[in-house]
């Protein structure tokens, strides 16, 4: 396909609308997070329905999302990625109106079905459509805007929960994706591929979409039932199992919806494993920050979010900078260096102790906010712009498909495992102080069981006043210890992605040939 300058005026189209579209998925991941208890309240939803509301979309995103990237490979990217839009639009009106939390989670599937053809479809266009030397500073430019938007979204959804307008996270996505549709429609050429056989691989579909929707659904149910229950180990299992089908069978297909070859370059395998290992520390380390802040430090949900603002301003400044510098000397560098910086930043953040909140701010929680933002904005481009220079152009969605999927399992994994781990280091935490209040057996076992809630742990009922104070100090000193050991196993897996990087991550990495020869 002939591709077109960064700067001409069809290479800015592109941006927009993929961008446009890309802000529409990552705006309501993060401002949903903040809206959550207004939204609870005003639908009465539990505690297990607050749960389902997040982690539907993940389900059907995670499932889904390999096939979206290969669809739009084959049946035409921008024809996919506008059919992932209006979808997205449908679940996301779907979703403002819902009256129950039940609904809100049905159409939070529809939304994720939606993200699954849209959110590869964004940098498969921007990959197929830019020349090849400006590609780097293209996803930059997206990584740095969406990453804006996304960093934003806490702020908007703090807002709009304390005007009781939580809602309009989901209708802002109407208009914003409209225009995408129309952007798209007028401005941007269709591209797909016309080389090899453009057969879908029906089987290959299937397995997939099984397989991953099992993984996912045994990690999310983890830390509720946790492993040693069937329905977890089975449907993990079961997903392994199917998933191991799934190579086999597209390593014999003649039309592979995964051409298994991918994974024979060193550099295509190895930024895939740094962005798990990045992404899963980053997931675990920012939803357990956001927790201590919230719920133990004392910041309000709009503290919390503006507290990201350097994180966002460092993406701003460094991130398209650093993805032009990598189309200039390539990308390993980045990839060693930046995930550890990232890492260093979670480290300097398990060191926070109690505060005594938002005004301690900038010698507290600042300094490795800073260090995870910095690393972050050398990493982001130089990684997406390896993952796709790694594959040759008409794998572009398939490549941004699996990387996609691999973030979000990523994501899946640190919720799911971290989630259990927590609540396991806040438990042991409060036992070993609790046995040393004067409180009975069934007591202790009282104060020991609201560990479940983490740092929404409550004082239970028939507790005498004046061991209350005490024991709301004995959750806190816990939450706060369990919260230093998921951040410093945060930052290992920081380290563990800068060193995919440096195991195989080469100067000047050569595309996976068409035919993997």
């Amino acid at each position: 396909m002939t591709t077109v300058a960064l700067r001409s005026s069809e290479g800015r189209w592109v941006m927009v609308t993929t961008i446009l579209a890309s802000a529409m998925a990552f705006i309501d991941g993060t401002a949903l997070n903040v809206v959550l208890p207004a939204l609870q309240h005003n639908l009465n939803a539990s505690a297990a329905d607050l749960f389902w509301v997040l982690n539907a979309y993940l389900l059907m995103l995670a499932s889904l999302i390999l096939i979206g990237g290969t669809l739009g490979d084959r049946l035409g990217r921008k024809k996919i990625f506008m059919a992932g839009i209006f979808v997205f639009i449908l679940g996301s009106a779907a979703c403002g109106f819902a009256g129950t939390a039940t609904l809100l989670i049905i159409f939070r599937m529809i939304q994720g079905i939606g993200g699954a053809l849209m959110i590869p479809g964004s940098l498969s266009l921007i990959t197929s459509s830019i020349n090849e030397n400006e590609r780097g500073k293209a996803i930059g430019t997206w990584s740095a805007i969406t990453t804006l938007v996304t960093m934003g979204g806490p702020i908007l959804g703090g807002a709009l929960a304390d005007a009781g307008l939580w809602r309009y996270i989901f209708f802002i996505n109407v208009p914003i994706g409209v225009a995408a549709l129309v952007f798209l429609a007028l401005k941007v050429r269709e591209s797909r591929e016309t080389e090899g056989d453009q057969r879908l691989d029906y089987p290959g579909a299937v397995l997939t979409a099984a397989g991953l929707a099992l993984l996912t659904f045994g990690f999310l149910r983890m830390p509720l039932l946790g492993f040693r229950n069937p329905e977890v180990y089975g449907t993990i299992a079961g997903g392994v199992i199917l998933l191991i089908v799934f190579i086999v069978v597209e390593n014999k297909s003649r039309h592979p919806m995964l051409p298994v070859h991918l994974f024979k370059n060193l550099t295509f395998t190895g930024t895939n494993l740094l962005t798990f290992f990045l992404y899963a520390g980053l997931g675990a380390g920012m939803l357990f920050l956001s927790l201590d802040m919230v719920q133990v430090q004392g910041y309000t949900q709009l503290q919390s979010g503006l507290t990201f603002l350097p994180f966002t301003v460092l993406m701003i400044t460094i991130a398209r900078f650093a993805g032009s510098l990598a189309d200039k000397y390539g990308p390993r560098l980045f990839l060693v260096v930046g995930p550890c910086v990232a890492g260093g930043g979670l480290l300097l953040l398990s060191f926070v102790k109690q505060t005594q909140g938002a005004a301690d701010y900038w010698t507290t929680f600042f300094p490795g906010l800073v260090g995870l933002g910095l690393g972050m904005s050398i990493t982001v481009a130089p990684l997406t712009a390896a993952v796709m220079g790694s594959v040759s152009d008409h794998l572009s969605g398939t490549a941004s498909g699996v990387n996609n999927a691999i973030t979000r399992i990523a994501g899946v994994f640190a919720n799911a495992i971290f989630g259990a781990l927590a609540v396991l280091f806040f438990s042991g935490a409060v036992q070993r102080e609790v046995s040393k209040l004067p409180l009975n057996s069934s007591q202790q076992e009282a104060v020991i069981a609201q560990t479940v809630n983490l740092g929404n742990a409550s004082v239970p009922a028939g507790i005498d006043s004046a061991h209350q104070d005490a024991i709301r100090k004995v959750y806190k000193d816990g939450f706060i210890a369990a919260y230093g050991n998921i951040m410093r196993l945060s930052a290992g897996l920081g380290f563990m992605g800068g060193l995919m990087g440096f195991l195989f991550i080469r100067k000047r990495p050569a595309a996976v040939p068409p035919t993997g020869q």
